[in-house]
């Protein structure tokens, strides 16, 4: 009674700002996001027609403003729900909806319009199934009483091992890359250094995924973790060997996890788990980092693939139109869904889990597992006769290739139930558990994060992260209650 007395007394003061912003954020938000933009985009002049799957996009448009909106202005912080709501808003709402007001297509559609109708009635689908799985978390029936299990935290001795993995595997990866010059020339040089080493040939890229995954993933994560233990404890801001580390990955994180020479939705992870394990408890700072989002994936985010390549290889956008920009390459995941429809009626059909497969065992080398299926958006790329075959195979596109319209929304049932769970853990582990050692408090901003990329796909590529840092987790998660072997 005296925790919850003092919740409410403490949480007095702190609730009538908050909902003050709250009040002031609700009707120019809704108002922007639901009317304002769609509007907009759907008042420009251009050669698309007013079909179904034109309505059809501008109520999936709608749709995800509306539960984007809510997520900002939620009295909790719904950091991977959030991150969901954003990507389905900007990258399978307003920039499909562009791409249909234009008449223009980043990537070609092979198949009919009816295809096209059917990619996003199938993604309006797995949104309300991402609702519904969410919904059911938060309507859980009561637990069984039972003896509370002990959180995870971080074990202090194997932190330190992890930073040392940390220095290690980046200086390999930057000597085997060629040095700490070709981390700040282009992404283009960076795949040439690559080719050079003999790490990468043919359709095999495990050796490259393996030196790039551990230059970069170890050392996001024990900066992550040392950023949590500074925020929230006086001891390693007293020990200079905390400190020295620190400084230390902050300078190797800039080399290697910068946004010259790593795609844009990897950089979109390292900026949003620094910025909500730096502040956990900052309603302002999340809904401020959602609707700068918002803002940034639609004016900037198509502007900032000057590094992709070399200056002689480098075409910029020039455009006259706010909307042009939307219809590059980069927002292809309707029209890229369609053409797996398309792909799988063409008498290939479902993968019946063979995609997934590849996803989980992506370490296993092609030389050894013969027939090893390609990525999605590689696969359906070459079926489509595209000679740049690095393309997008959203989440939805991913489940449905390999289980159907059933196995997709059961999916994105689970998904939403999961992303819902773990948001509710954030919150738990990052309000009423402040400890210094809270794994939660760092792994759901690294998942919140990464969500762009996984929903972006295709899984196979991002396999490879997921793998490390699952390991680098392992290694330094512990179930203890001893103070003297956690982060305090």
């Amino acid at each position: 009674m005296a925790l919850s007395t003092g919740a409410r007394v403490g949480g007095t003061a702190a609730s009538v700002p908050r909902a003050a912003l709250s009040r002031a954020l609700a009707v120019p938000l809704v108002v922007a996001l639901i009317g304002f933009l769609p509007g907009y985009v759907i008042a420009q002049t251009g050669e698309g027609v007013h079909d179904s799957a034109y309505w059809l996009q501008l109520t999936l448009t709608v749709y995800a403003g509306g539960r984007l909106a809510a997520m900002v202005l939620a009295r909790r912080r719904r950091l991977i729900q959030g991150a969901f709501w954003l990507f389905v808003y900007v990258a399978m709402g307003v920039a499909p909806l562009a791409q249909e007001v234009l008449g223009q297509v980043p990537t070609p559609v092979v198949g009919p319009r009816s295809d096209t109708t059917t990619a996003i009635t199938l993604v309006l689908l797995g949104c309300a199934a991402f609702d519904v799985g969410a919904l059911l978390a938060r309507h859980r029936p009561a637990a069984r009483v039972r003896r509370a299990r002990p959180s995870a935290q971080v074990s202090r001795r194997r932190l330190w091992l992890l930073i040392a993995v940390a220095y290690l595997g980046s200086a390999v990866s930057i000597v085997k890359l060629g040095g700490i010059a070709v981390f700040f020339t282009s992404r283009q040089a960076i795949s040439e250094s690559v080719q050079s080493s003999g790490l990468s040939g043919g359709d095999s890229h495990v050796g490259s995924a393996f030196v790039r995954g551990f230059g970069t993933v170890p050392a996001l994560l024990a900066l992550l973790f040392l950023v949590r233990w500074m925020i929230t404890s006086r001891v390693p801001r007293r020990t200079p060997l905390a400190i020295g580390a620190l400084g230390g990955l902050v300078v190797i994180n800039a080399i290697v996890n910068n946004p010259i020479s790593n795609p844009r939705y990897w950089f979109l992870t390292v900026v949003f788990s620094l910025l909500f394990t730096a502040f956990p408890r900052s309603p302002v700072m999340y809904r401020a980092a959602l609707v700068t989002g918002v803002v940034a994936a639609l004016l900037l985010f198509p502007f900032l693939d000057r590094f992709r390549y070399d200056s002689g290889g480098y075409h910029p956008v020039q455009t006259t139109s706010v909307l042009e920009p939307l219809t590059i390459k980069d927002y292809d995941q309707i029209g890229m869904f369609a053409n797996t429809l398309t792909f799988v009626h063409s008498g290939v059909g479902h993968a019946h889990g063979r995609q997934l497969a590849a996803d989980v065992f992506f370490f296993v080398p092609r030389s050894v597992w013969h027939g090893k299926p390609l990525d999605s958006g590689v696969q359906v790329g070459r079926w489509m006769g595209m000679t740049n075959t690095n393309l997008s195979s959203p989440l939805w596109a991913e489940l449905w290739l390999d289980f159907g319209p059933v196995g997709m929304g059961a999916g994105f049932l689970a998904l939403g139930y999961l992303c819902a769970r773990g948001d509710r853990r954030y919150a738990q582990r990052t309000v009423e558990d402040g400890r210094p050692g809270t794994l939660m408090a760092v792994v759901i901003p690294l998942v919140c994060g990464y969500s762009f990329i996984l929903l972006r796909g295709p899984l196979l590529q991002a396999s490879g992260r997921i793998g490390i840092a699952a390991v680098c987790l392992a290694l330094v998660t512990t179930f203890s209650e001893d103070r003297r072997k956690i982060l305090r």
